[in-house]
């Protein structure tokens, strides 16, 4: 892979808890924002904004899993501003809202307390 892409990657995977520009991205790699957007799709079939949604939606889908934090403490810590947005990209990557994943998540993977 590009060292430019794993560099970037890199970065986001270190800022998914904040809004980071694609000109910040680009800058970061010395190219230009439209170099960056083709480079970075040739190597990973996506977009950077796409792919960094992904990551945010991943580390979400974590915390809902190993966390009892609430949605909203949630979306502050994936850097998400709009809750209604947070819960509409969270069901198309996983087909849940999620409160339902967790709900899910909980029942599939969790044993209740006292069982064997």
């Amino acid at each position: 892979m590009d060292y430019r892409v794993e560099k970037v990657i890199s970065l986001m995977r270190e800022n998914v808890h904040r809004r980071i520009t694609l000109n910040e991205l680009a800058r970061a790699v010395h190219v230009t924002p439209e170099h960056l957007c083709r480079i970075f799709k040739a190597e990973t079939g996506s977009p950077p904004a796409k792919y960094f949604k992904s990551l945010r939606m991943q580390k979400a889908k974590e915390l809902l899993e190993a966390t009892s934090l609430n949605i909203k403490e949630i979306i502050s810590l994936i850097g998400v501003k709009d809750a209604s947005h947070f819960v509409r990209d969270f069901e198309a990557a996983y087909g849940l809202t999620p409160s339902r994943y967790r709900v899910n998540y909980h029942s599939t993977y969790k044993k209740p307390p006292g069982s064997q």
